[in-house]
């Protein structure tokens, strides 16, 4: 009843840029924080950076410099725009968000991923 929904993932060099995007559709009321994880093979899942409905954000220092993550209140779409890429940046990211449904549930709601390679 509620599903997020990740896209733009892929094969990049490193160097390069990926802009992630993620649509949380459904019996929405309100959407709190969202944020972007991943996790690479063989590794936990991390938090990569997150964002409150007012725009407070936070990244992990991994990422701090170069990866931006934003929201679209309007379209219940949160981006993660991610520059100068890494091998070590490999993983599938997934999108989360802690969501108030219409009829009175609320919890974390997770995407299905989107697999990221940096690779020469």
């Amino acid at each position: 009843q509620v599903q997020l929904v990740e896209s733009g993932g892929g094969l990049v060099q490193p160097g390069g840029s990926l802009r992630l995007s993620c649509a949380a559709s459904g019996r929405i009321f309100v959407i709190n924080a969202m944020g972007w994880y991943r996790q690479a093979p063989g590794k936990q899942r991390e938090l990569v950076a997150t964002i409150t409905n007012g725009g407070s954000t936070n990244y992990a220092d991994s990422v701090k410099g170069r990866f931006t993550i934003s929201r679209d209140n309007a379209k219940n779409t949160v981006y993660l725009q991610m520059n100068s890429l890494k091998p070590e940046d490999t993983a599938v990211y997934y999108c989360n968000g802690y969501i108030f449904a219409d009829w009175g549930g609320r919890g974390d709601y997770w995407g299905q991923g989107t697999q990221v390679t940096v690779s020469s």
